[in-house]
């Protein structure tokens, strides 16, 4: 039992990866699947930032003492993956919008049976 609560930032991931997963492909609606893509999203940057902590690592900071450091590099990737993500978002947003503007509806059901009679 002590193995499942050691690992629970694992199980969180895979919690929300499958839920981001599951709305992607379940949901018709495209404001749907962005949230959906943002929950998967969301639980990448928990698998990386949780990867990248070292236990009683300290900050980067050479002295002379033999300390462990933990790597500020999977941090400084996801913060880059966050403004990426933010980008992708808006791109998504902006593209749901001229759906809508272009097909009426931005159910997938309704756009395929719409660019199906055309």
């Amino acid at each position: 039992m002590s193995i499942i609560f050691s690992h629970y930032n694992d199980w969180i991931v895979v919690a929300l990866m499958m839920i981001g997963f599951y709305i992607v492909i379940a949901q018709g609606n495209l404001v749907k699947k962005l949230v959906g893509l943002n929950i998967f999203q969301t639980s990448v940057f928990i698998l990386y930032i949780s990867a990248g902590k070292v236990t009683s690592g300290t900050a980067p900071i050479l002295n002379d003492s033999g300390n462990v450091y933990s790597n500020p590099l999977p941090h400084v990737l996801i913060l880059t993956a966050i403004v990426v993500g933010i980008a992708t978002t808006a791109l998504g947003l902006a593209l749901t919008i001229r759906i809508k503007r272009a097909y009426g509806s931005i159910e997938e059901a309704d756009i395929q049976k719409r660019d199906l009679s055309c």
